[in-house]
């Protein structure tokens, strides 16, 4: 699959952002003088991966050069990348399909039904681009203001860094914000040609100061359950335990169910 100049620029940025995180001690390499720049060089970096010092400039330059599995392996490996960071590699690199579409994305009427379903515990499905695909009356609760533009989608990570509201409610801010911009590159990485992220990462980046300080940082994350501290109205900080399950057919869309650990009522 041929990539294109803005894929091939993504993937130089994610290169010499990972290349410059890791340090010759990190390796075993000795230091050889003052270094103008953080991490590896490029030569050294060619070295461990075993690829030509030439080569491997122009991927960082962006040129229009093809990497094959082998070298995205060896770079992965020499980068210390972890499996989703090595994923998204293989996405920029060409090695995974783009989707280009504008339409709306789809949701199945059984799908959509059941954030319903599971009323009182707080759920919603979001798609690739973190747009609230559907969500229950608890979820709209829990999360106030979540839908508050009418001329749109509701959109959870355009709630997280750019509704005032978000802050409050969520206590560990920061660290929730990250993981999501994270988990926002990773997705967007496999679809380079989508108009809908490239619109979305704009206006994040227009109005949150924190994703225009983060998202140069290149973090990759999957999507995934754990627990999250959340300000509740009446009720003071309460520690939840969120489950992630993708959408059969659909591994894009996701059903995130919460729980506090109270019985529900019959």
């Amino acid at each position: 699959m041929q990539t294109q100049p803005n894929q091939r620029g993504e993937l130089a940025a994610f290169l010499r952002s990972r290349r410059e995180r890791i340090t010759p001690d990190q390796v075993g390499l000795p230091h050889t003088g003052r270094r103008r720049t953080p991490g590896l060089r490029r030569e050294e970096l060619a070295l461990l991966a075993g690829i030509s010092a030439t080569w491997y400039t122009y991927l960082e330059q962006g040129r229009d050069v093809r990497a094959s599995d082998q070298v995205l392996d060896a770079l992965a490996s020499a980068l210390r990348l972890d499996r989703y960071e090595r994923g998204h590699l293989f996405q920029l690199a060409g090695h995974a399909a783009a989707a280009e579409s504008e339409e709306p994305e789809p949701l199945a009427p059984e799908v959509a039904a059941v954030p319903l379903l599971l009323q009182p515990q707080p759920a919603y499905i979001i798609g690739g681009t973190y747009d609230v695909l559907s969500r229950n009356q608890a979820a709209d609760e829990l999360f106030p203001h979540l839908g508050a533009a009418s001329d749109r989608p509701a959109n959870f990570a355009r709630w997280v860094f750019l509704e005032p509201a978000a802050r409050a409610v969520v206590v560990d801010w920061e660290v929730e914000a990250r993981g999501l911009l994270a988990r926002l590159r990773a997705l967007a990485g496999r679809r380079p040609g989508d108009a809908r992220y490239t619109r979305l990462i704009d206006e994040l980046n227009a109005g949150s100061p924190e994703v225009r300080a983060w998202w140069p940082q290149y973090d990759v994350q999957a999507r995934h359950g754990g627990r999250k501290r959340l300000r509740c109205p009446g009720r003071g900080v309460v520690e939840f335990a969120y489950t992630a399950f993708h959408v059969a057919e659909r591994p894009e869309q996701t059903l995130v169910v919460y729980s506090d650990g109270r019985e529900s009522a019959d």
